[in-house]
């Protein structure tokens, strides 16, 4: 599809002190920035909040019209990371020849072992790899959409809020396409995740206190004139950079034969990631490109820190904000962004919003670990976890094509299992040695 050329918005100094871009833009089918309260439309800009209404801005598009099975095809030709879904996305035609951390394509499992465990009929169950990306989390595929929007929109620093694995995804995005970065971090992330986001070479400031304090001080940058010139993937590039979740849904039916799966089994932290993966199925069966059917959307959260958990068990609409307490520090936002919505995909589906507590997120690690050979970090224990307690509830068709995803690789969270994964013996070396710990037979 041929590229679209639209003009910019304006952004005024309520909404971003950065400078909008002059003339017009190139960001594919994306035809401009549409609220999803109250259905206002803007041009496309570094803008993400309604001047009407104050709702949070989403992309709109001109999305493909003709042959289903022609853009299967255009798709299927395409490159092994998100760029095979440029026709769906806000960036130029010709994405995929700029200099950028390419995500995307990540295994999709079936996952018989665990499905064994966990009482689910064999062939019916997968996991969704994302810890195989660059920087080894779903994050990738966010900041490479933001970055995209951040060339287009003259930006020259980019920056982000983060609870660890976005902090290393702009970190390597940002060195690889030659943009400064500075991002922020609550002070007490786990090792693994500040050494992965200070490598990349760009500036790493820790914020006394968790996420939400985070958010508040980016927020606080973002309206003074030390913030001119910089990009928030998370803020002001929000509705672009939420763009990038929905490829897990393209990949996931893709991978599945072009097939929309029965039931998913989705993460928590803001929500984006669920309310996109919502948007992108829609959007493929809008296209043709997968039978309609109904789904089921579940989220899952740690019990530490389950404000949507806590609104869709009492049947709130309003999600009350939490103090985060919990190892799993990157689902670890107290006052979610898109909880509301979050609520309205799991009701209008038929699914739920779950939690489990730091135990049950250890003990789902290591089930996965040990059967499928995938070592999740902490949030993916959030969705295993979630999983098998909304099996035993009933809530979960085991019969029924599932998918769950895992989000981050198991080697940033290393303290979550490092007390009960230790070496099962240590001996001389000899082979008495070695029968006298047991362990010939």
């Amino acid at each position: 599809m041929a590229a679209q050329t639209v003009e910019t918005f304006d952004a005024t100094p309520s909404t971003s002190t950065t400078p909008s871009p002059s003339g017009s833009v190139d960001l594919g089918p994306a035809s401009g920035l549409s609220c999803r309260e109250c259905g206002e439309l803007y041009a496309l800009g570094p803008i993400f909040a309604c001047q009407a209404c104050f709702g949070p801005l989403e992309v709109a598009y001109d999305l493909p019209t003709g042959d289903p099975e022609a853009l299967r095809k255009q798709i299927e030709s395409g490159p092994d990371n998100i760029w095979r879904y440029a026709p769906l996305l806000p960036v130029p035609a010709d994405v995929a020849e700029k200099p950028n951390i390419n995500p995307g394509w990540t295994k999709l499992v079936k996952a018989d072992n665990l499905a064994r465990e966990l009482g689910v009929e064999q062939g019916k169950l997968f996991v969704k790899d994302d810890s195989g990306n660059p920087t080894h989390s779903f994050k990738d595929r966010v900041v490479a959409q933001a970055i995209e929007a951040a060339r287009a929109f003259g930006f020259t620093t980019l920056s982000c809020s983060s609870t660890g694995n976005l902090a290393g995804a702009v970190g390597a995005a940002a060195a690889r396409a030659g943009f400064r970065s500075c991002v922020f971090i609550p002070h007490d992330l786990e090792q693994g995740k500040v050494v992965m986001a200070a490598v990349y070479g760009g500036e790493l400031v820790g914020i006394e206190g968790n996420y939400d304090d985070v958010n508040r001080f980016c927020s606080e940058l973002i309206g003074d004139p030390l913030g001119e010139g910089w990009g928030f993937v998370n803020v002001n590039l929000r509705p672009y950079y939420g763009e990038g979740s929905k490829t897990l849904a393209y990949e996931i039916c893709e991978q599945l034969g072009w097939v929309l799966p029965d039931q998913l089994v989705i993460p928590i932290a803001s929500g984006s990631q669920l309310t996109k993966i919502d948007k992108g199925l829609k959007e493929l069966i809008k296209l043709g490109l997968v039978e309609d059917k109904p789904y089921k959307i579940f989220g899952a959260q740690a019990e530490g820190c389950s404000p949507v958990s806590t609104a869709f068990k009492a049947g709130h609409d309003v999600v009350r904000p939490q103090k985060p307490d919990t190892i799993a520090k990157s689902l670890a936002i107290g006052n979610p962004a898109d909880g509301p919505y979050v609520l309205d995909i799991a009701r209008r589906t038929g699914g739920a919003v779950e939690d489990v507590n730091d135990e049950q997120v250890v003990d789902a690690i290591k089930l996965l670990a040990r059967t499928e050979g995938i070592f999740a970090e902490t949030a993916g224990g959030v969705t295993v976890g979630v999983t098998r307690k909304l099996i035993e509830a009933g809530l979960i068709d085991p019969t029924l094509t599932t998918v769950v995803l895992n989000t981050g690789d198991g080697l940033k969270t290393l303290d979550a299992v490092a007390e009960t994964s230790q070496a099962t013996a240590t001996i001389r070396p000899s082979l008495d040695a070695f029968r006298a710990a047991g362990l010939a037979g």
